[in-house]
């Protein structure tokens, strides 16, 4: 698998990860390996922005930690880009503060969470979350971060 991720951040240095565990995180996803070569953007945002994309493309008036945008290509349009990510900094801070987790576990978890979405999973139903939590647990587990879900 070839993951290359283009990332923007327009949040600031304090307290995002590194490029290369961003990358780290998107290469575990299992997923990605059947892809061959993918692309993925990745837009790291403040409250302002976050809250916009929420209410612009989700119509919540509120920032929230991650969105998802899967690219559908045109008929006949050979890309390898497979979708874009949007992390809103200081919502990952907040939770991580909140819920007592390590601020770069938390951002491991939300990337793998939103790199799910663009495959294709959800947690729309009860059955769905499970799945996709479980899908979660077992990649944070081979990255030693802890369950996201106690």
């Amino acid at each position: 698998m070839t993951a290359a991720l283009f990332l923007r951040n327009e949040a600031g240095r304090r307290g995002v990860p590194l490029r290369r565990s961003f990358e780290r995180w998107i290469a575990a996803v299992p997923g990605l390996r059947r892809r061959g070569k993918v692309e993925i953007n990745l837009l790291i945002v403040g409250s302002r922005e976050g809250r916009r994309f929420n209410r612009e493309f989700r119509g919540r008036d509120y920032a929230t930690n991650v969105l998802s945008f899967r690219h559908e290509p045109l008929p006949g349009q050979d890309t390898a880009l497979l979708g874009e990510l949007v992390i809103c900094a200081p919502v990952v801070a907040r939770e991580a503060a909140e819920q007592g987790k390590r601020l770069p576990d938390h951002y491991a978890h939300l990337t793998i969470h939103g790199v799910l979405h663009l495959l294709g999973h959800d947690h729309e139903n009860e059955s769905d979350a499970e799945r996709m939590e479980q899908i979660e647990r077992r990649i944070l587990a081979g990255l030693h971060v802890r369950d996201p879900y106690v």
